[in-house]
């Protein structure tokens, strides 16, 4: 046969096992390969990691804050306050961390997703290390039972990568990697092995650093395509020497606030990255997305980092005006809870189906954190009504993720819209 027929015929060929199958009557996977016997729930990582996070997070806070005022204590190994600590950077964060990097992962592999058994499991690894750390007092066991899920989530992350030859993204790995190192100093600090806070700011400063990255990826990329969609052709600076500058100086503070803390240096490190994200963020024209809230908030949580880091530097290098506790809740309760939830909101719509935009609830739920968040970091500054303002900030942000979880189950739980039955 002619050579140049025998290439034309190889073109023609269907070489996607998945789409052949299909072809063949073999109705049980869909495009991608994946079993459509699987349960919804577990098709994909965003689902049920998003589900299980945000409920776990509204009903943690509440949890915390009667401990709070009750002087009560989980039976784990952790005191009240350090179990706060943990639960809502390893736990929370963590879930979320893993829903979004299970779903990116295929993208960047071209490989299939992690779903039905091997993400039952994951999940399953998870909720033993929320109940590990609230009621196992032994710490060498709830040590390995909550060490189990960060490290099978690094390991699950650093097959595939290795698997789809995706070396770029290898750098993902490894920060997931160093958060799982994190947690397992948080638990040697906990047994007194080892002194107290390096964990927390190694846990915190990773996390600045995947917003400051990621949100500096998705943020500028979703406006342009919501701004051109829009006919308006004044779009988001590119990428530039400004945001070169911005993230070098945010990846230098946070080695510098991991080991000297309270260092005149480390806190005019913060500040200037501060101020850069803030520079970095007012070029992506945040002010021309009032129109689509689902857009607009993933500026809001950006403004919440750059304001964030400002604060912290601030707590170094003045501390009786900025307390360190005002500018850690800026970054957890208010970078973290609004970038987190500007995340899960668009990738739940647009990975099952759904037109990418914000509905009353989604819009109230955006409201909810924000406020939470400033009346928490209010509290700090007055302190005749810390009582009330602690309590009622912690109740409207655990109000938040609650309405997340109510308002998107059937969405989370659901078949993706127009899917093939």
């Amino acid at each position: 046969m002619c050579p140049i027929t025998d290439r034309i015929n190889a073109t023609l060929i269907d070489h996607s096992v998945p789409r052949r199958e299909r072809a063949e009557g073999v109705g049980n996977k869909d495009t991608r390969g994946r079993s459509l016997d699987v349960a919804p729930i577990l098709s994909y990582g965003f689902r049920p990691f998003f589900f299980a996070g945000t409920l776990f997070a509204g009903l943690a806070i509440p949890f915390w804050l009667w401990m709070y005022f009750a002087g009560g204590s989980p039976t784990g190994p952790f005191d009240a306050l350090s179990w706060h600590e943990h639960e809502m950077i390893f736990g929370y964060v963590g879930a979320i961390v893993a829903g979004f990097i299970l779903t990116a992962v295929p993208n960047w592999t071209g490989r299939l997703p992690l779903s039905g058994k091997p993400l039952l499991g994951l999940v399953a690894l998870w909720l033993l290390g929320r109940i590990a750390s609230a009621f196992v007092a032994a710490p060498a066991l709830a040590f390995v039972l909550d060490l189990a899920f960060p490290v099978a989530l690094a390991f699950a992350i650093v097959r595939e990568v290795i698997a789809g030859k995706n070396w770029k993204n290898m750098p993902v790995a490894v920060i997931l990697s160093v958060f799982a190192l994190a947690n397992a100093i948080f638990h040697a600090e906990a047994a007194g092995l080892l002194t107290p806070g390096y964990a927390v700011r190694l846990a915190l400063g990773l996390i600045a650093l995947l917003i400051a990255l990621i949100g500096g990826r998705v943020t500028p990329s979703f406006t342009r395509n919501w701004l051109v969609k829009s006919g308006d052709k004044n779009l988001p600076a590119p990428f530039g020497q400004i945001d070169k500058i911005a993230l070098l100086a945010t990846l230098a503070a946070i080695p510098a606030w991991i080991a000297f803390p309270y260092a005149v240096t480390t806190g005019i490190l913060w500040l200037a990255a501060g101020l850069l994200l803030g520079l970095r963020l007012s070029r992506w024209r945040g002010h021309a997305t009032f129109g689509e809230p689902i857009v607009l908030v993933l500026h809001l949580g950006y403004l919440w980092l750059a304001i964030s880091l400002v604060l912290i530097g601030g707590s170094i290098l003045a501390p009786t005006l900025i307390t360190q506790s005002a500018a850690v809740h800026a970054l957890t309760a208010g970078a973290v809870g609004t970038m987190t939830l500007a995340i899960m909101t668009r990738a739940s719509l647009g990975h099952t189906g759904r037109a990418i935009h914000a509905d009353r609830w989604t819009r109230a739920l955006y409201g909810a954190v924000s406020l939470g968040a400033v009346l928490r970091i209010a509290a700090t500054f007055a302190i005749g009504l810390y009582a009330a303002l602690i309590t009622l900030g912690g109740l409207v942000w655990s109000l938040a993720f609650l309405a997340f979880a109510l308002r998107y189950a059937p969405i989370l739980w659901g078949r993706r819209r127009h899917a093939t039955p």
